[in-house]
């Protein structure tokens, strides 16, 4: 099979960043009763790993045509290697902060990468978003790991025992980048401008075409919501529920499994519904199912004491998780739709603005969600994620009706 190599090396390191970049929840709980930090300070690590992704995609988008997909790839990987290095042997929250800032400036490299990839090794509109949605479901499977990775090295006699997952991830790195150094690629790319200053000016003049702006907007709510969810859902389980620390990162992972489910099926519906009414029907009931639990919470959790095993955990502590199942297709059917309605050349670049507007809605919907747990509580703070979904939908109705135009006269 044609480039079947490069095809595995994206799932492969999409994997291994799904471990590192979705960690940071799991780390705010440990930074939270290790360090001993609040909940708004330790919400900062979310722009410790947000920021640089912005930040550098911006920088490096309409480049890294020029410097390479694969060699880009190896020297993130190269990055957040010593990244995972220095937090074992640091152990504080500075070094916590570190480790993040290593891992969004790597992340940048690969999603862009990974982003720009999928439009060279596939053909058809439809294959684009199948192969988006599922790259994207192994990217929550990874997800999903680390919530079981990482309580497996909680320890009650030895705080400092957690740090071990890092040797773990380092051998995961090492293993994904020497399959990335042997794969062989296949491709052509064309470049945008005749020089780095020309390709950063047509890479910016994109944000100026009414399909990219709307899109843009979209995406920032997503992320909003779904790193709302996803960064704070460990902290909620403890907090809400009374969970263990254990028992919270690990039934956080069922949040992570409907997602990747959510991606997979969304996958195989896109080759019979169109995209718009896929995302709409699922923005609907992932604000039901909110609308259904939070309500429920301020009576039925205070009754639950120091909750530790599975088997007790109430009704509510499985529900809400499942709402990845619906917030799942949303973000790779966006991105699909827009980067298939460009020419090749143009993917780097606009995956670089995804990315920039992805990180700003991520680590803006962390921080709200952090500021109103410590203010207001857990329960209530999450009915303002209602908010960024009644957005959302407006913007996916305008997404359909200009991604029929044509993209190339507007540029």
């Amino acid at each position: 099979m044609k480039n079947i190599g490069i095809k595995i090396s994206l799932y492969l390191n999409y994997f291994v960043f799904a471990i590192l970049l979705n960690s940071v929840g799991i780390v705010i709980a440990k930074s939270i009763n290790v360090y001993h930090v609040s909940e708004s300070q330790a919400s900062l690590l979310e722009a410790f790993k947000d920021l640089p992704i912005a930040i550098v995609s911006f920088l490096i988008a309409s480049f890294l045509p020029r410097l390479g997909y694969k060699k880009a790839m190896l020297i993130a990987l190269v990055i957040v290697f010593f990244g995972c290095l220095q937090m074992i042997f640091g152990n504080t929250f500075l070094y916590t902060k570190i480790l993040f800032l290593t891992v969004g400036v790597s992340f940048a490299l690969i999603k862009l990468s990974v982003y720009s990839l999928i439009g060279i090794v596939t053909s058809s509109k439809k294959e684009h978003a199948s192969m988006m949605s599922s790259i994207e479901g192994f990217f929550m499977v990874g997800i999903a790991l680390a919530y079981f990775l990482f309580p497996a090295f909680y320890s009650d006699t030895n705080v400092n025992a957690w740090l071990n997952v890092y040797y773990v991830i380092c051998g995961l790195i090492v293993i994904s980048f020497v399959f990335l150094l042997f794969s062989k690629i296949e491709y052509t790319v064309e470049v945008i401008g005749s020089n780095l200053k020309e390709d950063l000016l047509k890479s910016i003049k994109l944000i100026i075409i009414p399909l990219v702006l709307v899109f843009l907007a979209s995406a920032f709510f997503f992320v909003m919501i779904e790193q709302g969810i996803m960064t704070w859902l460990p902290t909620f389980n403890e907090k809400i529920f009374n969970f263990s620390e254990q028992l919270s990162v690990q039934m956080a992972s069922i949040l992570a499994l409907s997602l990747a489910l959510g991606r997979f099926i969304a996958g195989y519906l896109t080759r019979f519904i169109s995209w718009m009414y896929l995302v709409i029907i699922c923005v609907i009931i992932s604000g039901i199912i909110l609308l259904s639990v939070l309500p429920q919470l301020k009576v039925d959790v205070e009754s639950l004491n120091g909750i530790t095993r599975i088997t007790d955990v109430p009704t509510l502590g499985f529900i809400l998780p499942l709402i990845g199942l619906f917030i799942a297709p949303i973000y790779p059917l966006l991105n699909s739709t827009v980067l298939s309605s460009l020419p090749k050349s143009l993917h780097s670049p606009m995956s670089g603005l995804i990315i920039i507007f992805s990180a700003l809605g991520g680590t803006i919907g962390s921080r709200i969600i952090g500021e109103l747990f410590e203010s207001i509580g857990g329960a209530n703070a999450f009915y303002f994620l209602l908010i960024p979904m009644v957005l959302l939908i407006v913007f996916v109705l305008l997404i359909e009706k200009l991604s029929k135009q044509s993209v190339v006269q507007q540029l």
